[in-house]
């Protein structure tokens, strides 16, 4: 498999000879306005720019994967310029309605026995902060990636450490994990996605996985940079099994 980190949740997997896009989030830097009750006030969305062309980021793709329907996830941008005749995979039911009536004409719900081609995609639970803000934040999920030849991923999608999280692993033992870290807050309702010590128990949980950290720095409700995480990782020696790639930047496993 390949793994390429464009920005924010947004990558391009390559796995089990097709191409996904997982929560493509397109637009150029400072197109839209700050998340209201945060940090960064003053600096539009996303906060970086795309670190290749949104036609390269297109080119070939077999599938898409839409985690849930944030604009991080699956901005305007992404609405507009994907094909409509690509194949989209949604969390539910709600999901998959809205992303229809955008003209998309091949929406599959994800499910826990979901194939596509000889690839198994296996949704799984997230939750999208603690709480309160769980109201607003609403469903989330992540998806397991199964395959003969490939070893086995996990892509958590925006959620806490919580145990559920701790289920997958038992359950399915994946050999990469992508979460996605950022600890991205409001002024009030706590983290809505990992902070470095949920990033920790991810570790701990499967301390022989190769562990990437995603949807960093893209949006202005960030408290988590890369540099705090890799100074983290490095205190707990942990930094050969957790990755925090710079925007643009690939893997191989």
């Amino acid at each position: 498999m390949n793994i390429h980190h464009i920005r924010n949740a947004t990558e391009v997997v390559q796995y089990g000879g097709k191409k996904f896009l997982i929560d493509p989030m397109l637009a150029e830097k400072g197109t839209y306005p700050p998340f209201p009750n945060s940090l960064r006030q003053d600096q539009y969305n996303p906060l970086v720019n795309l670190p290749i062309s949104v036609e390269k980021i297109i080119e070939d793709i077999d599938a898409v994967i839409v985690t849930h329907l944030h604009l991080d996830h699956f901005d305007e941008v992404a609405q507009k310029i994907l094909p409509k005749d690509i194949k989209i995979f949604a969390q539910n039911e709600d999901d998959s309605k809205n992303i229809k009536n955008l003209g998309f004409q091949h929406v599959e719900v994800l499910q826990e026995n979901t194939v596509f081609e000889d690839i198994q995609l296996i949704k799984t639970h997230g939750q999208h902060g603690r709480g309160e803000i769980l109201k607003v934040a609403g469903n989330v999920c992540g998806v397991i990636f199964k395959h003969p030849m490939e070893k086995t991923l996990y892509v958590a999608g925006d959620t806490v450490w919580y145990g559920a999280i701790q289920d997958v692993i038992n359950t399915y033992k994946p050999d990469i994990i992508v979460v996605n870290g950022g600890d991205n807050q409001f002024f009030e309702g706590g983290s809505l996605v990992m902070g470095k010590e949920d990033i920790y128990k991810v570790y701990k949980a499967a301390p022989h996985a190769k562990i990437i950290s995603v949807h960093m720095e893209a949006f202005n409700h960030w408290t988590l940079s890369k540099e705090e995480l890799k100074s983290f990782i490095h205190e707990k020696g942990i930094s050969t099994h957790v990755l925090v790639p710079d925007d643009g930047e690939s893997f191989s496993f």
